[in-house]
């Protein structure tokens, strides 16, 4: 029988080695990163072209799809409380604000965080498996700034892209129900624009190149961390989705208070 000290020791030792791993993989993206920018010609393009079309081309009908029935729910669901007073006009201005700030980058990141950091983990597990992390490291490579810059870097540009497609599917949305309910496109494109302005718009693309570096990091770290059992593959996608998402919130809630702090 295990003793509680014993226990409660074990759980510690294990959760102060995970830090430890996870400040080294931090610590050796960022000397990877900065090794790039002295040296461009060590950036892997046709790992980084290739990852961002499938983060970002592949992924354009499913969030522009997600986005459009995000705005078809908006508009309806707020039209039928403001329709009580009248103001089914300001929808527009509800539906652009919360596009803008705020849904448009959460929802197009957790679509990301579903495919793209999965799919980083679970490449990146297969090589794990495979022992060819072990090849690189034998070689003198590092795998960290073999595999980590290209796949990141395809994450963080790829998201504003995806969340400006999402955002337009959203307005696209909204429009149609309001001219369902008399409100004319010119009036919904006068209110958006009035509502919204460029602080809303360069704060929601910053937003989604932070969720896109969080996932691209945490799929990628999943991936490093996958163990040589039959199942590390999957475990590593599964954690890579749900430490991604957990992160997007995390991201989320600091630019909340930052936000409200400072005033905007």
């Amino acid at each position: 029988m295990i003793s509680p000290f014993s226990f409660v020791g074990s759980k510690v030792a294990g959760a102060c080695r995970s830090c430890a791993d996870v400040c080294a993989y931090i610590g050796e993206s960022v000397c990877a990163f900065g090794g790039i920018l002295f040296h461009p010609s060590r950036f892997r393009a046709g790992d980084f072209f290739l990852a961002f079309q499938r983060a970002a081309f592949d992924g354009l009908v499913i969030t522009s799809g997600i986005g459009l029935l995000l705005g078809l729910i908006l508009a309806f669901e707020s039209a039928a409380a403001l329709r009580m007073f009248g103001a089914e006009v300001y929808v527009s201005d509800l539906l652009a604000i919360g596009l803008f700030r705020e849904l448009g980058p959460l929802v197009t990141a957790i679509v990301l965080a579903g495919r793209s950091g999965s799919a980083f983990a679970a490449e990146i597990g297969t090589m794990k498996v495979d022992e060819e992390l072990d090849a690189l490291t034998t070689m003198g490579l590092s795998p960290v700034r073999f595999l980590v810059p290209p796949r990141v870097a395809a994450a963080v540009l790829a998201m504003p892209i995806l969340t400006v497609f999402a955002e337009l599917a959203g307005l696209a949305g909204g429009a149609g129900v309001l001219s369902l309910m008399g409100v004319p496109f010119e009036v919904f494109v006068e209110h958006v624009t009035d509502s919204t302005g460029l602080f809303a718009v360069v704060f929601g693309l910053v937003k989604g190149a932070l969720f896109g570096l969080a996932i691209g990091m945490v799929g990628c770290y999943a991936g490093m961390r996958a163990k040589s059992t039959a199942d590390a593959v999957g475990v590593a996608a599964t954690s890579a989705v749900v430490s991604g998402i957990v992160s997007i919130a995390l991201i989320d809630g600091l630019l909340a208070v930052l936000c409200y702090i400072c005033g905007v």
